[in-house]
């Protein structure tokens, strides 16, 4: 089995991921961190460089080849993926796959992504926390409906790692 964690960027998939994959004995993947290692270049070189349409494409490749692998693994998702080309449909379809989305609201995202909003490529232009509250706001409206086609949602505002970690596996069972 594969278990695919979505959600928006601070919802916690790289960090709950690993956890997850830990307490499984699952492998564990971050998309972005495999994308980086196989083309050789940050994800804000490639958007610079390239740009996102060339992005989501490759990382439709890269997704692509992450699910065609045997192995029982937990794989974080970049926040945008499911909701580009045909990436949700290469998770839904597959009875192998299940799909989790780490629901955040506004508030829990900027409070975790303001501290660090310099290192995240989609939002390292915003210059305060209201500006990053309507950014998200707008993005969450549009990814929504992607996100809410996951196997199982878990909201991750009020609850520890370890809580959620506990939620996750008892929806496996």
């Amino acid at each position: 089995m594969k278990i695919v964690l979505m959600g928006y960027m601070g919802s916690g998939k790289s960090f709950l991921g690993k956890k997850l994959a830990k307490t499984l004995n699952y492998n564990y993947i971050d998309l972005d961190e495999y994308i980086v290692k196989e083309e050789g270049k940050s994800i804000s070189e490639l958007f610079k460089e390239n740009g996102e349409i060339y992005f989501r494409k490759i990382e439709t490749s890269h997704l692509e080849n992450v699910l065609k692998k045997n192995d029982a693994a937990v794989i974080a998702l970049g926040g945008g993926t499911p909701c580009y080309g045909t990436n949700l449909k290469l998770i839904s379809n597959d009875k192998a796959i299940v799909s989790i989305y780490l629901k955040a609201s506004i508030n829990t995202l900027v409070d975790r992504l303001y501290p660090e909003k310099d290192k995240r490529p989609l939002i390292s232009h915003l210059n305060s926390k209201a500006q990053l509250v309507e950014f998200i706001g707008k993005h969450l409206f549009e990814r929504t409906y992607y996100y809410e086609q996951a196997t199982f949602t878990i909201n991750v505002d009020t609850k520890s790692p370890q809580e959620i970690i506990e939620n996750i596996v008892l929806q496996l069972i």
